[in-house]
């Protein structure tokens, strides 16, 4: 077991047997369960950490913890122990009855005293069922999790598994994490639970999950469909058979370039959780548009103007997702400037023109990763993007636009300063001096301030 508790930090590991040997002494056993042993096992390291504690009451459970760390009691009944300044988890046994709607719909037992093979039928997946003995460093795998594992099989592990209906959007981000297939009876379950009465919240961390950690984010994302829930989801559901012409996109309509697209964008993530988060939705809504502009004549299939159309299906999506606002601002622009690096590229842009699309896309560089992630998309043709998303970037560094649109540098301040008085009139010569700024006519406040007394001969210098 050693390659998988390498994959623990070292002073984690310590606290735990410090903790499985303390559970000991009273009789208890302690074991790891959950994704830390999943992640160890597939060779992730692992980042916390949840124990649960068999055979100890809570009494005795507490005053185990209270020699290792100070800890906080979640709720009145669940006993779950989160631990202070450790990323560890402990809880006991406990039997669940569904009496109302809604997560918080649960009548709890806790039962020290249960099986690990019950315990485990009331977790979500096979996978996340699988117990790790801190003391005797062996697993227990009751419900046949480590072949689900193996095989990259996603699996219920009990009838328990629709009392939650949010184990369906858990599904769907963790099939593009593992990656893995959803077993056919877990679709069918799936298939028979709607997402009423879950919290707005709840939803969005789910799909953060899959925009954030997908290896493969077609994989969820066609659980969605397979599952019924897609139609939750209206605007993606409308992506579905919505057509695209062959010439340009053999791989079929816009939700199969879409799936393609996001498996792209995986390559392009930095780490930064916002910046990941703003491209993953922007490639996920970028050709939302194309539902209600697909038309068909005698020259093939045609979605003019999608990129504006799709900004209010985006909208739309992200609010219900509820998605940070600081977020959606963010993606918004995006979606409808995608289409403009490849135009501006194929006539070799002037640099008035790139800042422009910094302006109008508020992220250049983030915009150039949508552009790879679309080019991507479209199998068997390969991506052939690098050259003008190299060139636009290595233009947009030299104009210092690449993370931010430029400034503008004639600012109110300095038209007071020369007896302007503020109102409607700044306001409209400020936007005159903003659009000569990006046309390049000036490009410091000397330049900006003799642009103003040539549109002003009479002010004051």
């Amino acid at each position: 077991m050693k390659q998988l508790t390498d994959k623990f930090q070292e002073k984690h590991w310590q606290l735990l047997k410090r903790l499985a040997s303390g559970c000991a002494g009273h009789g208890g056993r302690a074991c790891l369960v959950g994704g830390g042993v999943r992640s160890a096992l597939l060779g992730e390291d692992v980042v916390d950490y949840d124990v649960e504690v068999f055979n100890l009451d809570a009494h005795t459970l507490e005053s185990v913890l209270r020699q290792l760390a100070h800890f906080s009691r979640v709720g009145k009944s669940f006993g779950i122990y989160k631990l202070a300044r450790w990323p560890v988890d402990v809880g006991l046994p406990r039997r669940e009855k569904k009496k109302g709607d809604g997560h918080r719909g649960f009548e709890v037992d806790i039962d020290p005293f249960m099986s690990i093979e019950e315990a485990s039928r009331r977790r979500d997946f096979t996978f996340n069922a699988i117990y790790f003995d801190i003391l005797g460093e062996a697993l227990v795998d009751p419900l046949g999790g480590l072949k689900d594992l193996k095989e990259r099989r996603l699996r219920h592990c009990s009838e328990r598994f629709s009392e939650d209906p949010l184990r369906v959007l858990r599904a769907m981000q963790l099939a593009s994490r593992i990656p893995a297939t959803v077993d056919p009876e877990t679709i069918a379950l799936s298939k028979e639970l709607s997402p009423e009465g879950l919290s707005r919240e709840r939803y969005f961390a789910e799909w953060e999950k899959l925009f954030l950690l997908g290896k493969k984010p077609s994989m969820g994302l066609s659980f969605l469909k397979d599952s019924g829930w897609i139609r939750y989801f209206p605007s993606l559901e409308a992506m579905v058979d919505c057509p695209q012409d062959p010439r340009w996109h053999p791989e079929g309509d816009v939700w199969t370039h879409t799936l393609h697209c996001m498996d792209a964008a995986v390559a392009y993530r930095s780490g930064d959780r916002d910046d990941d988060l703003v491209l993953g939705l922007a490639v996920l809504c970028h050709d939302m548009g194309k539902t209600a502009t697909t038309e068909t004549d005698e020259d093939g299939i045609r979605s003019h103007g999608h990129e504006k159309a799709g900004l209010k299906p985006a909208a739309t999506f992200m609010k219900q997702l509820n998605v940070p606002i600081r977020i959606r601002e963010k993606v918004l622009p995006l979606v409808k400037c995608h289409m403009r690096p490849a135009m501006l590229h194929a006539d070799k842009c002037k640099p008035s023109a790139i800042r422009r699309l910094s302006r109008d896309a508020g992220r250049l560089d983030l915009l150039l990763k949508l552009f790879r992630a679309d080019a991507g998309g479209r199998p068997p043709f390969p991506d052939n993007s690098g050259p003008a998303a190299d060139w636009l970037l290595d233009q947009a560094k030299r104009l210092q636009v690449e993370r931010n649109a430029p400034s503008p540098i004639l600012k109110g301040r300095h038209l007071l300063e020369r007896g302007w008085q503020s109102g409607p009139a700044m306001g409209r010569l400020l936007s005159k001096a903003y659009e000569a700024q990006i046309e390049g006519l000036f490009v410091d406040l000397d330049g900006a301030l003799k642009w103003l007394r040539d549109q002003n001969p009479g002010i004051s210098s």
